[in-house]
């Protein structure tokens, strides 16, 4: 039991005692350690399945579109990344920010189950730091191992977009963040030096392990329409099979269209995905075309102003 995760809990506690809050966002625990899931807890004994560890990388904000509409103030734990994308739903008016109580809560990363098993054998328990922040402690059911803390970080996390909290209304920080030098756009830049062909032969191969399960879609922050496209039968394109290599590329770039200018670069698509499909790749790839035709912009860094996809000046680039 860590020292941040007694804080956060404590905190949790207060703010449900007091009346503060009608309610906390947080994480709860699964049935193995690596697999907690959202959840919001509205009494103080429910707080026993309250976790906060290295395996809490789910980005919390979507859950406040329908979470808040409940009567009274909802108390939540976001990470650094997590308030970026928070701040681009109170932009879009999909959350009232008067009604959330953000906790901004330290984050040094979190970490890849798959990853940590096979660096550590099955049966991991928990991850905890070391005296070295350069190293990471991976505890299983047969003894510990001490591994790079760059080994076993989540994908999203080894190209972390911003350390600092973009909104808060209190803060929970022990430890300092730990910067993980990686290039954000190294990647797509990989997929840019591709030709054509290459390119599409990549996204093709990708893109045909799609299972049409809508993980990405249903995790994803920029995604809150109140009925998708995708849903609406008269599209032609409902169905959760692909039935043609055309459809599985269709939802896709139509999602990634859709989301463009507003989205974070959270990663949770690609965490979700039960495929292993790089689906960040998709959105950093218009990411960074933004930042070269309309100026460096970072969505959610503010609660307000527009996008450059949603406002218009003389001087933009064709």
């Amino acid at each position: 039991m860590t020292d941040l995760y007694k804080a956060c809990l404590s905190r949790a506690e207060e703010l449900l005692k007091s009346g503060e809050a009608a309610r906390v966002v947080g994480w709860k625990k699964g049935e193995f350690a690596y697999d907690p899931s959202p959840a919001y807890f509205e009494r103080v004994e429910e707080l026993k399945d309250f976790t906060y560890d290295y395996f809490c990388g789910s980005n919390l904000s979507k859950y406040l579109v329908q979470i808040a509409k409940k009567e009274g103030k909802t108390a939540v734990f976001l990470k650094p990344c997590d308030t970026y994308s928070f701040n681009e739903l109170v932009k879009e008016h999909r959350i009232p920010r008067e009604k959330i109580h953000v906790i901004a809560v330290e984050c040094r990363g979190k970490a890849d189950i798959e990853k940590a098993e096979k660096i550590a054998g099955a049966g991991v328990k928990e991850i905890n730091d070391t005296n070295d922040t350069k190293t990471l402690e991976i505890v299983t059911r047969s003894g510990k191992k001490e591994t790079e803390r760059l080994s076993v970080l989540l994908t999203k996390c080894l190209a972390c977009k911003g350390k600092e909290h973009v909104a808060a209304d209190e803060k929970i920080v022990l430890k300092e963040p730990i910067e993980t030098g990686s290039d954000r756009f190294a990647d797509v830049e990989k997929l840019e030096a591709m030709t054509p062909a290459e390119r599409y032969a990549f996204w093709q191969k990708e893109l045909s392990r799609c299972i049409r399960c809508n993980a990405c879609r249903n995790v994803c922050p920029a995604c809150t329409c109140v009925k998708c496209v995708f849903d609406n039968p008269e599209s032609g394109i409902s169905a959760k099979a692909n039935d043609t290599s055309f459809e599985e590329q269709l939802f896709h770039v139509i999602r990634a269209f859709h989301v463009a200018g507003r989205c974070t670069d959270c990663g949770e698509c690609s965490r979700v995905c039960p495929q292993k499909i790089p689906l960040h790749l998709l959105n950093r790839k218009f990411i960074k075309d933004i930042d070269t035709k309309y100026g460096e912009f970072q969505a959610g860094e503010e609660a307000e102003g527009k996008t450059p996809l949603t406002s218009y000046k003389e001087e933009d680039g064709q």
